[in-house]
C-alpha cells in the first residue's frame, strides 16, 4: 500500500535529515573539504609556476579536484546502514524504496556536495582562476553535481554488493564522469549550452539511477530473507 503525498514528503525529509546528521557527526564533511583543498594546494605542483598556464587549466583542475572529493565521500554512503541493519529497513517502509533511495541521495547531496560547490570560489582564487570565469564554472558545477551524486549512488550500490570496494566503484564510474566534466569545462566559457546537456544528464541521473539501484541492491536482501526462511524451516 502507497502512503500519501504528505506521508512520503515526511519520510523522504526524515531519511535526508538523518543521512545529514550522520554525515556531520561523522566528520565526513570536514575531511572532504579537507581532502578538496589538498588536492587544489597539491596539483599545481605538477603544473609548475605558470600562472598563466594555472589559469587555463584551473576549471578542469577544480572539476577534478571536485570528483575525487565525491568519490572518496561514496565509501560511506550505504555501508554504515549496511553495517547496522538499517539499510534492509528502506525496503519496509511504506514509501516505494526507489524515493527512499533517492531521500539518502538528496540528504548525501546536501550534506557533502553542497559545502564542496560553497567552497569551490576560495579554491578557484587559490588557483589563479580570473574573476569572469567563476560564475559560469560554478554554475556548471551546480548543474552537473546532482548527476555525479546519483551517478555516484549507483557506484556505491554496484560495490556494495560485490568485494571490490571503492577500487570497484572508481572504475565503474569513470566513464560516466569523464563526459560530464568534459561538458562542464567546456561551459566555463558561459555559452548556455553545455549548461542546458549538464542539467538535462542530472534530471535524467535523478530520475532514472534509483530504479537501477533498487535492482542492484534487491536480490541480495531477498537472498538473505529466503535464507533466513529456509533456516526456520530446517528448524
Amino acid at each position: 500500500m502507497h502512503a500519501s503525498f504528505t506521508t512520503t514528503l515526511k519520510i523522504g525529509s526524515a531519511l535526508a535529515h538523518q543521512h545529514i546528521k550522520t554525515s556531520w557527526r561523522g566528520g565526513y564533511i570536514l575531511l572532504s573539504l579537507g581532502f578538496l583543498f589538498i588536492a587544489i594546494i597539491l596539483l599545481p605542483f605538477g603544473v609548475g609556476a605558470e600562472l598563466l598556464l594555472l589559469q587555463k587549466i584551473a576549471p578542469g583542475l577544480l572539476w577534478v579536484a571536485l570528483l575525487m572529493t565525491l568519490l572518496l565521500s561514496l565509501e560511506h554512503l550505504f555501508q554504515s546502514d549496511k553495517e547496522d541493519g538499517s539499510f534492509d529497513q528502506l525496503f519496509l517502509l511504506p514509501i516505494a524504496p526507489e524515493l527512499a533511495i533517492a531521500a539518502k541521495l538528496v540528504g548525501h547531496f546536501i550534506a557533502m556536495i553542497v559545502p564542496l560547490l560553497i567552497a569551490i570560489p576560495l579554491a578557484g582564487v587559490l588557483l589563479n582562476l580570473a574573476p569572469a570565469q567563476l560564475p559560469p564554472l560554478w554554475l556548471a558545477m551546480l548543474a552537473g553535481a546532482p548527476a555525479l551524486t546519483f551517478l555516484g549512488g549507483l557506484g556505491a550500490a554496484l560495490s556494495l554488493t560485490s568485494k571490490g570496494g571503492a577500487l570497484l566503484t572508481t572504475l565503474l564510474l569513470m566513464p560516466f564522469y569523464v563526459p560530464i566534466i568534459i561538458i562542464g569545462v567546456f561551459a566555463e566559457g558561459g555559452d548556455p549550452i553545455p549548461l542546458l546537456i549538464l542539467a538535462s544528464i542530472s534530471l535524467a541521473a535523478c530520475l532514472l539511477t534509483p530504479f537501477a539501484m533498487i535492482a542492484v541492491l534487491r536480490p541480495p536482501l531477498l537472498h538473505g530473507v529466503a535464507y533466513k526462511d529456509k533456516e526456520n524451516e530446517n528448524e
